[in-house]
């Protein structure tokens, strides 16, 4: 089975490995990337070979592993190079599914979003199987070998859930990074010391990324409103609001 990745980032070379290592079937790789030297370095590093982004090479599947704002646009001009199957890694899945629909009505159509850093596997992938098939089922099939937890949902579904698992959850812990003050260790709490381990671990991450999450979901808006009402709050307003967080 031959597949186009396109995107030689972390998440291409991540989907790219598992395939070599963990698909039913040998998998033949090839890497397609804005960066030649990054799809040749992801080639060297994964296995299989670099091709250019105007590759007219025909290949049993051709994922998707590129920045949100740009899927739609790589969807459109990678379709006819997919003999098989599409299928994408955004982050997205509103956007994928409806194009992939538009322009490979007779392909398989997957999009999946794993929830987690490549480093830290396994963990859950929620997927959209609009449609399945021989070269879809083995991906699948690799991610479930590498001990990750795969449920079926829909785009819509997805969506909604990402504006409070990622873009309110980054505004939040991000806006606390901006808002804290440094100060000695010894002054933590079990709390304080786990929300600056958090920040850490958010900015210790691409810029990019948490920009495209943050243009892609809302929710950001609605961190900014509950944050408002809290440091306006007098005591009585306060103690409804702590109890309203509580019962969520």
């Amino acid at each position: 089975m031959e597949i186009l990745v396109v995107g030689a980032g972390a998440m291409g070379r991540w989907l790219g490995t598992a395939l070599r290592e963990d698909a039913p079937e040998p998998v033949d790789l090839a890497f397609a990337d804005a960066d030649p030297a990054a799809a040749t370095a992801a080639a060297d590093s994964v296995g299989g070979r670099a091709v250019a982004t105007d590759t007219d090479e025909q290949f049993d599947g051709v994922c998707l592993a590129v920045p949100m704002p740009a899927v739609g646009d790589a969807i459109r001009r990678y379709a006819d190079r997919a003999d098989g199957a599409l299928f994408d890694v955004s982050g997205t899945m509103t956007t994928p599914i409806e194009v992939m629909c538009e322009v490979a009505p007779d392909r398989e159509r997957v999009s999946l979003h794993p929830l987690f850093a490549p480093a830290n596997e396994p963990g859950n992938v929620p997927l959209v199987p609009d449609a399945t098939g021989p070269v879809t089922d083995s991906v699948r099939a690799a991610l479930d070998a590498r001990g990750n937890d795969l449920f079926e949902t829909t785009a819509a579904e997805h969506d909604e859930a990402m504006e409070t698992v990622q873009a309110r959850t980054h505004a939040a812990v991000l806006a606390y990074a901006l808002a804290a003050k440094e100060v000695d260790e010894r002054f933590h709490t079990p709390i304080s010391s786990e929300l600056d381990a958090l920040a850490g671990q958010v900015t210790d991450g691409e810029a990019r990324v948490y920009t495209d999450i943050q243009m892609a979901f809302d929710g950001a808006e609605d961190v900014a409103a509950a944050a408002r009402q809290i440091a306006d709050a007098d005591a009585e307003t306060f103690e409804r609001l702590y109890d309203d967080a509580g019962e969520r």
